[in-house]
């Protein structure tokens, strides 16, 4: 397992620019790993207290670096958070709101309001990470899952986005969504293959990994050797979300995260690669515990993730409560690389460097905005200053509730009608945020809008039909289908806030089963999907 020396506050960027050998100094940027995890809920490993599952691996990933216990997603599913991780900035800015869900287009009978068209394709204006990247010299690599962009070649795609390797699951023999190919390969094992080989290629110079694996999303297909070993094994007292398959699945992860480390090691680059580990939105309803909510939703479970940021000169051991978001990642990256801000782009995240080495950031509020109709949840905007939280509910004229995490990080005692002065600022600032990002705002009503009118659940479409087949892999098969179009290259709707333009192309639905059993089916929202 890689061991990082621990390098004092001062010396962590000129430690990664620093000497490789003897006599010589290596003026090369450090390398970074990055990788990033499907609806990995807060709790879904050891290191952020998980007593049922076994991640060693990352656990003592952890314990060399900084483990960040208030991280969130910059989004309630995969889509924008990914938007959000690869440009530094809010979903307004960028207008992936959403994963597209043709069961849910707007207008839709059973939407009260007329929710955002959101984009399916990361606007090419975007400087991406790896773009910005470049000018340092750095080899970037893309392995695993997109969901920015349709097809394997254009504009819009990892290749045309800056990352010069690119390997997505199906160009290694797995059928969409599958976790097992037709030899048994586990596919985060494959990717780390991948990684390796990419690695072993571009060792003498800088390089970015970008390792975005499909796990843990349900339905949850383990190695069934390594479900077996959890299949009879009892959870720890108050253990909750005990689950076999996850177990599973998350110690299979954590063998093939591992593999990478270890080759990080072998290939005498442990003293200049940092690794971030992190999640693209909460976990589903049952694993989430204590926290309300779960993917799809801007309550605590629904955007709370897991990340830890290790590698030479970061303080190990440490645990930072400081709330920080995917933003976040861009220009921490940057500044760990002395690489400038794209002219022209704006950066909403700021970079965690000085955290990393022990010193401190000074307050700011973290925002999400999801504007669309996902699952169970209506369009909501959220702001989460100090320990003060308020969602806003754009149905039924701007439902508020405040919530204050460290007295209750459950969000079961709303406090909306007890301090009215705090709801009004946080209102206020949310408010203002919009407005400052040109965020869609979903308060037109919908002339559609049917009370009687329910959401299709799972793969069901409004017609009642199931789709697809049973692919390789042994999952249901979702076939990609093609939703609407943008009208003229802008977003639809009223209110607070101007129409935010977008450089559209195709939409691009990525839409699987949730969960392993009926039974657990029934206890999440309808149609999570991402």
């Amino acid at each position: 397992m890689t061991r990082w020396p621990n390098i004092p506050v001062a010396a962590l960027v000129a430690c990664l620019l620093a000497t490789s050998a003897v006599g010589a100094v290596d003026t090369r940027p450090p390398n970074v790993v990055l990788f990033l995890m499907d609806d990995m809920g807060w709790r879904d490993v050891g290191f952020m207290g998980n007593r049922f599952v076994a991640s060693p691996q990352l656990d003592r990933l952890a314990a060399r670096g900084v483990v960040f216990t208030q991280a969130y997603a910059s989004a309630p599913n995969c889509a924008p958070t990914r938007a959000c991780l690869l440009s530094g900035q809010w979903t307004p800015r960028h207008g992936v709101y959403t994963v597209v869900d043709p069961r849910q287009p707007r207008g839709s009978p059973w939407h009260k309001l007329m929710a955002a068209d959101s984009l399916a394709d990361m606007p090419t204006g975007v400087v991406t990470l790896p773009e910005a990247l470049a000018g340092r010299g750095y080899a970037s690599a893309f392995l695993g899952m997109w969901n920015l962009g349709r097809g394997r070649r254009g504009p819009t795609t990892p290749e045309g986005q800056g990352f010069s390797h690119v390997t997505f699951p199906e160009s290694i023999g797995f059928a969409k969504d599958a976790y097992l190919d037709d030899t048994g390969r586990f596919l985060s094992d494959r990717l780390a293959d991948e990684a390796i080989g990419f690695m072993e290629q571009n060792r003498s110079r800088p390089f970015f990994v970008y390792f975005a694996d499909h796990a843990v999303h349900a339905p949850l297909a383990p190695r069934p050797e390594t479900l077996a070993r959890w299949r009879d094994r009892r959870p720890p007292a108050g253990e909750t979300g005990a689950d076999p398959a996850l177990a599973a699945t998350v110690e299979d992860v954590d063998a093939a995260i591992g593999r990478v480390l270890d080759a990080i090691e072998r290939l005498g680059l442990a003293d200049r690669t940092v690794v971030i580990f992190t999640s693209d939105n909460g976990g589903t309803r049952e694993y989430v515990a204590p926290l309300r909510g779960a993917k799809g939703q801007l309550y605590e479970g629904g955007i709370r993730v897991p990340l830890v940021i290790a590698g030479p000169g970061i303080r190990s051991g440490r645990r930072c409560d400081d709330p920080v978001s995917s933003i976040d990642i861009y220009p921490t990256v940057l500044a760990l690389a002395g690489a400038a801000a794209p002219a022209g782009h704006t950066l909403d995240g700021q970079s965690l460097v000085p955290l990393l080495t022990g010193g401190t950031l000074p307050p700011r509020p973290l925002f999400w905005h999801f504007p669309c109709y996902i699952g169970g949840a209506p369009p909501a905007s959220a702001i989460r200053d100090g320990n003060l939280k308020l969602l806003e509910f754009f149905e039924d004229g701007g439902r508020r509730e405040l919530y204050d995490l460290a007295a209750d990080p459950s969000e079961s005692r709303d406090l909306a009608a007890e301090r009215p002065r705090d709801a009004a600022a946080l209102t206020a600032a949310l408010h203002q945020w919009q407005q400052r990002t040109g965020a869609f705002l979903p308060t037109d009503p919908n002339p559609a809008y049917d009370p009687a009118a329910s959401r299709p659940r799972g793969g069901q479409q409004q017609g009642g039909q199931q789709r697809g087949g049973q692919p390789r892999g042994g999952r249901p098969g979702m076939g990609p289908q093609r939703g609407g179009q943008q009208q003229g290259g802008q977003q639809r709707g009223g209110g607070r806030g101007a129409p935010r333009p977008g450089d559209q192309s195709s939409l691009r639905p990525r839409i699987v089963p949730r969960l392993v059993t009926a039974e657990v089916l029934q206890a999440l929202p309808v149609g999570g999907i991402g």
